[in-house]
């Protein structure tokens, strides 16, 4: 006679009569008290709660989800190339703080990538087919189809920035992205620089036009050979400076629209022999750790990130629940170092 030497018989996972019995309840007071715990007494939602512990009992998501018409999962949409992700500080700051947020409340987070007009219309068809309860959008251009497909389809969206033609029907959250621009430009022309230009970010995004219109409030229509549009990247601040240094030779001040840009721009002025801040001043934007860790070290405009990934999460949950569109703008802060 052999022994038998097979896998001990696995237990059965506990149910919700399971923990009914334990807890010395009705099977619709657990039920209650796992959609939320309204209509229960203390003493049954403590004796539920112990009982949950005590038979380790999980909640099946899926039969939930078909009960309550909720995924309880949310999309973060990054509207750039994937390598954005890795290369702009700001990106990983936003969905840790929204990651954190949305965990808090028992929500998983979807990370999505829509680089191209084709991944947005794809992610737009996935995340609007009841896969997530709602989506955050970040870095979202004028012109994607993206925004249109998901409020088309009734999809709860907060939008990270002013929604380009979208402002009154999506939810937003942004910092004050024209005042910012209008703080540093001011500061520049505080410390005497007279030839100021300005790389921008994309003109397609609401951080990029407003930071252009800040700084035009601050100094007046500019010179067009002052102003060069970047995207944002290292590589754009490097090429952005090497055109302005062609077409303005005589500036001595640049409001660069995002720290990864000035620190691009730094890299383009110290190759030409230029010192900052005595030959060009430099001030960036974001205060990230990109400001802290350039040499020299930038004078940038701080944007409250982190407060932003609550606040978008915060809207995220009031527009599933049914309320209607609002929009959070935050201030900015000018942080002076040594660039400018």
């Amino acid at each position: 006679m052999t022994e038998s030497r097979g896998r001990a018989p696995r237990r059965p996972r506990p149910t919700m009569d399971d923990v009914a019995q334990v807890a010395g309840v009705s099977r619709g007071t657990v039920s209650r008290v796992l959609n939320g715990g309204h209509y229960v007494s203390a003493p049954a939602l403590e004796a539920v709660q112990r009982a949950i512990r005590k038979t380790g009992y999980v909640v099946n998501q899926h039969a939930r989800s078909l009960v309550t018409q909720r995924s309880d999962s949310a999309a973060f949409i990054l509207a750039e190339p994937q390598d954005r992700l890795f290369e702009d500080p700001n990106f990983n700051i936003l969905l840790r703080g929204c990651t954190q947020a949305l965990a808090e409340r028992d929500i998983t987070l979807l990370l999505t990538i829509a680089g191209t007009q084709e991944d947005r219309k794809r992610i737009g068809r996935y995340v609007t087919a009841g896969h997530v309860d709602g989506a955050l959008l970040v870095s979202d251009h004028a012109g994607s189809p993206l925004i249109d497909e998901l409020h088309s389809r009734g999809l709860p969206v907060v939008a990270c920035g002013r929604p380009l033609g979208h402002e009154r029907d999506v939810s937003y959250v942004a910092a004050d992205d024209r005042d910012g621009a209008r703080q540093m430009a001011t500061y520049l022309r505080s410390r005497g620089h007279r030839t100021i230009a300005i790389i921008t970010g994309p003109l397609d995004t609401s951080g990029g036009v407003d930071r252009l219109a800040g700084y035009r409030d601050a100094l007046g229509e500019p010179d067009p050979m002052l102003v060069v549009a970047g995207d944002y990247t290292r590589a754009s601040g490097e090429a952005a400076m090497e055109q302005l240094l062609r077409q303005a030779p005589d500036l001595d001040a640049v409001f660069v629209s995002s720290d990864l840009m000035a620190a691009g721009a730094i890299t383009t002025l110290h190759r030409a022999g230029k010192r900052v801040p005595a030959d060009v001043a430099v001030g960036g934007f974001d205060d990230s750790a990109v400001a802290t860790a350039s040499v020299p070290r930038l004078t940038t405009v701080r944007q409250p990130l982190s407060r932003i990934s609550t606040e978008m999460v915060r809207l995220l949950l009031t527009s599933i629940a049914g309320e209607q569109p609002s929009a959070v703008i935050l201030q900015t802060e000018l942080v002076v170092r040594e660039s400018a």
